[in-house]
């Protein structure tokens, strides 16, 4: 875990080992002025001599002066070496996402990203920050200090010893109770989060139901989860400082008992004593901020391990050793395929698929709620891979391509339509970034975008909201539609992409299709039988099996399922606005 962490601190490594030797060397003048206290009160107060005064206090200042230099040094190399490292961890876990196959984006929930890229990296950076600052710090003052104490008087300064040794123990017991709670706290941050996207980006729904008590209430339970576990992890923290406390004024009362004693014996000098103070509040403060270090040491560590798992999983697509890049048609054939998205033991959800699509056919897939007729056209771009069986584009398996090539001649426009916010041009140039205002508006005359966007003041202009909600949702298809026709690909998917559209803009797309990109395979999932009728063949998928594939006509005749669906959908007078479309 560590090795995969320090993996990401790469330009910052000087800034990172700066910090530390600047921590030392704070700590080092720091240690020097209780040694240089008592030399001025037992060898420049007491005996008179104020040209010594003068001279260690000189020495002094220039000490502190150098001391001070060196936390402000420390201070802006540890906050550079802490913010570069958190920020490389959000772009190589960003970069990292952006490979993962939908299977692997399956395993992670979109807020359990989200908390991973800001909540868990920022608790690394302070960290980060406080192992390279305090965690120097800390240390190299006890360990400075105790050599300063031991080499006044070693009987007074076994005091700080014992006491070392017994705070260590009670440290290392709060903190392995303490540890156990933080790591059950972050993975709630999840769920907090995930209720909190869900009610933001639902909102409409929300108010429109009137649902907003039962929100408040669901996320105040959630939140009320964190809280109790984290107050059980407090419980066990707030130990600390009262020990820390009383430790501390014990070695005080012990060491003033004791060195008032051996000064009234002459064994032990007035300087010498108060240097001791001195380097007593110096080594209990150091463990004070050791022991703040692992709280956020076991704060961050559950973050850590979330961090990692991100930066380490890797996707289940990859590149072949010596990739095709060229596809040189829209053929699809499928040769007894088999597809789980659990490739542990489910049960598959496309079974035994044998298809051959010719290249520019327009097939239709009809099939109920739950048929697998999204998993079947995902496959042909390779968002998943086959479990079993073969999956060829022009011939080749879809495997031996490079998947950035093959899906740039595979354009999908999902179920979920999905709209960046920025203008409609900027929207429409996902599919070419390098298209023309011309191909852009050509492209949405082609799925009948052009009439409602030559209605908008700022025409192409015109800013989209966040998801698009500005736009209704048949607008929001057509648009997803034309983006996906600037790809200029050698096969075209629509995934239930027209249902918002009413028959007639539907009628006028498939139309366009037709006679615009008569070359472009075309497959078209829709729960409209008036939207695939007049397709060259028509797919019927049923539990994950073809149950028919033809002509319209072909399957009113033989297929008992697509003509049962026909009858429904006339039978009560056709789709809504059926006659629109005539």
């Amino acid at each position: 875990m560590l090795q995969t962490l320090l993996k990401e601190v790469k330009e910052y490594k000087k800034a990172s080992i700066i910090t530390p030797l600047f921590m030392i060397l704070e700590v080092f003048m720091e240690t020097m002025i209780p040694f240089l206290m008592a030399s001025i009160i037992d060898n420049g107060v007491e005996t008179g001599n104020i040209e010594h005064i003068y001279r260690v206090g000189a020495i002094m200042i220039a000490a502190a002066f150098i001391g001070l230099l060196a936390g402000l040094g420390g201070g802006r190399y540890g906050a550079l070496a802490s913010c570069g490292f958190a920020k490389n961890l959000r772009e190589s876990m960003f970069f990292n996402i952006q490979k993962f196959s939908f299977s692997n984006i399956d395993k992670y929930s979109t807020a359990g990203l989200i908390t991973r890229l800001t909540t868990d990296v920022t608790n690394i950076q302070n960290a980060y920050q406080m192992i390279l600052r305090m965690f120097t710090r800390a240390p190299a003052s006890m360990i400075c200090a105790m050599i300063m104490a031991f080499s006044i008087n070693a009987r007074l300064s076994c005091i700080y010893l014992a006491a070392v040794i017994i705070l260590g123990i009670i440290l290392i017991v709060i903190m392995s109770h303490a540890t156990k709670y933080f790591r059950q706290a972050f993975p709630k941050y999840d769920d907090m989060n995930a209720s909190i996207q869900e009610n933001v980006s639902a909102i409409r729904v929300v108010k429109a139901f009137v649902r907003e008590d039962e929100e408040i209430s669901k996320f105040k339970k959630t939140s009320d989860i964190i809280y109790r576990i984290f107050v059980k992890a407090e419980c066990n923290l707030v130990y600390n400082m009262p020990i820390m406390q009383f430790t501390v004024y014990g070695c005080i009362l012990l060491i003033s008992w004791l060195g008032a004693k051996m000064i009234v014996s002459d064994t032990l000098q007035t300087g010498e004593l108060m240097s001791l103070l001195a380097y007593c509040m110096n080594i209990l403060m150091s463990l004070m901020m050791l022991s703040m270090v692992f709280v956020m040491i076991s704060m961050s560590s559950a973050s850590a391990k979330r961090i990692v798992e991100i930066l380490n999983e890797e996707s289940d697509l990859k590149n072949p050793k010596h990739p095709v890049y060229e596809v040189a048609d829209g053929s699809i054939e499928f040769r007894h395929v088999y597809f789980a998205y659990n490739k542990e033991g489910m049960e598959p959800v496309l079974k035994d698929i044998n298809l051959n699509i010719h290249s520019g056919e327009t097939i239709g897939i009809i099939g109920q709620t739950g048929s697998s007729k999204t998993s079947l056209v995902n496959l042909i771009s390779r968002l998943y891979d086959v479990s079993a069986g073969q999956i060829l584009v022009g011939g080749v398996d879809v495997r031996d391509y490079d998947m950035e090539v093959l899906r740039n001649q595979v354009s999908v426009v999902l179920q979920k339509n999905v709209l960046f916010s920025g203008t409609i041009l900027e929207n429409l140039r996902w599919g070419n970034k390098d298209a023309t205002l011309e191909e852009c508006k050509e492209a949405c005359r082609l799925a009948c975008a052009d009439e409602f966007i030559n209605r908008f003041p700022q025409g192409y202009e015109t800013h989209i909201e966040q998801g698009g909600n500005n736009v209704s949702g048949g607008q929001k298809q057509r648009l997803c539609i034309a983006r996906a026709l600037l790809k200029q690909p050698k096969i075209l998917i629509l995934d239930d992409s027209t249902s918002a559209v009413d028959t007639a803009t539907d009628a006028k797309i498939r139309q366009a299709f037709l006679e615009k990109i008569p070359d472009t395979t075309k497959l078209i999932i829709a729960q409209r039988i008036s939207s695939v009728q007049n397709a060259d063949r028509i797919i019927v998928m049923d539990e994950g099996c073809i149950h028919g594939f033809g002509t319209h006509e072909e399957l009113l005749k033989h297929d008992e399922i697509y003509k049962e669906v026909y009858d429904v959908q006339t039978r009560g007078g056709g789709d809504f606005d059926e006659k629109a479309g005539e």
